[in-house]
């Protein structure tokens, strides 16, 4: 570790990650700083009993040459490092609801209307008007705006606008209104939140172009940290910034294990928000007033994940993801199943690249902190027997849920491993274990959006909490931020005309 870097990065999560291959590509010398032992944050695997488990990059969309993420991964110099498949084309979602109700979310707006329309045949309008907004909103981020040297052609009143409001003029039908939203899931969606920007972002990219990664995602992470280093960075885990030293309007040092200064030109905080402002020291300019609204701002709820290791050759892998509702109304689902019972879970087969058998299927449901806040003080692995019972009494409760669906799951299990929102609090680092940050709330867009500059010239911020969650929003809000140390102009052009190097 050198004792001055043009840029530090704290966090070595997608974020951070994709800040760092900016910045490296660019001439910079960066050092990316991560607490765990592992990089990766939500890229990061994990092994069990044999098995590879994912932790929480389920699944990629706009990923066919020339649509946004594979210009994005064009550009970082991982497109040719890492393995993605197409989810398939007939159905990347399939929405399952308990009364025996199946329907499917298609790869491309053609398909999409055409197998919506086998079940609601009178709906073609509603269709084409979803269809036609969601292609306007995932637009203004495409890789055309990118060679126009903008980041986003604009769109900034979507963000103050539902998503329910708005798909609700569109139709009548009400399970047509719940099918399109089958996917709320990844959005942590709600009826009396969730923006319209941040909706048609996420359903837009997924539509465009589903895809799953090949194997575990930790080689998706490793691929950027060998982009990082060829270009003459550093990459370091077992390294937690504790302190962010501020004198005048700039950020000086940043502490590392309590010990070990660097001096830093710049930095970029891509931890959540509130994490950021409780390590300044006392002589941060930033006022009072900003650091506790961000320590105010609600976060989304956390995640509950039961990882079914499966039998050999038992059950045939899906490459599609399942959403399963015992509710009419999925726009509530999410909300509700905070509150301790379950009516939604996302279930999804890893990609192994290896068989035509799955061996990891994992089964999430969400999740208030307020049910494993009992044990928020005690460490991974050391939580004692009452943890260990809620999480086999709530795998059990899943696994029960997920069979009245597929009752074939059961007998092909043949272990189980779990994670709470406290174990994703631990290993990536967010308040109360929150899965998707800051909460988009399209009353409060002003206020929830935060800018990547700070009070600090030389510290800026990055990540979900900024922009939409996922991987479509972690890589614009990463330009988006290294465009203010590089030139915002110059940064999308290189982008938008990247080639696979």
């Amino acid at each position: 570790m050198r004792e001055r870097y043009d840029v530090v990065i704290v966090g070595g999560g997608l974020s951070g990650l994709a800040c760092g291959a900016i910045l490296s590509r660019e001439g910079l010398g960066v050092c990316v700083l991560e607490k765990h032992r592992v990089i990766g944050g939500c890229l990061q695997s994990f092994r069990r009993g044999g098995y590879s488990l994912d932790t929480g990059m389920h699944y990629i969309g706009s990923m066919f040459p020339d649509q946004t993420m594979y210009q994005y991964f064009k550009y970082f110099g991982v497109l040719d490092k890492i393995q993605a498949s197409p989810l398939n084309f007939d159905g990347f979602d399939e929405i399952h609801f308990a009364d025996g109700g199946v329907y499917r979310h298609a790869i491309g707006y053609g398909h999409f209307m055409e197998t919506l329309l086998e079940a609601f045949p009178n709906e073609k309008d509603a269709l084409s008007a979803y269809c036609s907004l969601l292609a306007k909103v995932g637009s203004l981020i495409s890789p055309e705006v990118l060679r126009s040297g903008r980041f986003s052609a604009g769109g900034f009143d979507y963000m103050s606008m539902s998503a329910y409001d708005e798909i609700a003029k569109l139709t009548s039908d009400e399970r047509l209104l719940n099918v399109l939203a089958g996917g709320l899931f990844q959005n942590a969606g709600h009826s009396r939140k969730t923006s319209l920007y941040e909706y048609a972002m996420v359903n837009h990219s997924n539509i465009e172009g589903a895809h799953s990664f090949v194997g575990d995602t930790q080689h998706v992470a490793d691929a950027f940290v060998d982009v990082i280093k060829s270009n003459g960075g550093d990459v370091f885990t077992g390294s937690e910034v504790t302190a962010l030293s501020v004198a005048g309007d700039r950020l000086e040092t940043v502490t590392v294990n309590g010990k070990d200064e660097i001096i830093a030109d710049n930095v970029i905080s891509t931890i959540h928000p509130a994490a950021t402002v409780s390590l300044l020291d006392n002589n941060s300019i930033i006022r009072k007033s900003y650091i506790n609204r961000i320590k105010t701002l609600e976060n989304s709820l956390g995640a509950f994940t039961a990882y079914l290791l499966l039998k050999p050759g038992v059950l045939r892998r899906s490459a599609c993801n399942f959403y399963l509702y015992d509710t009419p109304s999925v726009w509530s689902a999410y909300d509700d199943s905070g509150n301790g019972e379950i009516h939604t879970m996302l279930m999804c087969h890893q990609n192994n690249g290896k068989s035509e058998y799955a061996d990891v299927v994992a089964l999430l449901i969400p999740m208030s902190y307020s049910h494993v806040s009992k044990w928020a003080d005690t460490r991974t692995g050391r939580r004692g027997e009452e943890y260990e019972g809620f999480k086999a009494a709530t795998a059990e409760k899943m696994l029960s849920f997920a069979g009245g669906f597929f009752p074939e799951l059961r007998s092909a299990v043949d272990s189980v491993v779990t994670a709470s929102p406290l174990t994703y609090r631990d290993y990536t680092g967010t308040p109360d274990g929150s899965s998707y940050g800051i909460v988009k709330d399209y009353h409060n867009s002003i206020v929830n959006h935060l800018s990547p500059r700070t009070k600090v010239r030389n510290l800026f911020l990055s990540g979900q909490s900024l922009n939409v969650h996922g991987c479509i929003g972690v890589s614009v809000s990463a330009a988006v931020t290294c465009g203010e140390i590089v030139g915002s102009e110059y940064l999308a052009k290189k982008i938008g005309y990247a080639e696979v190097s």
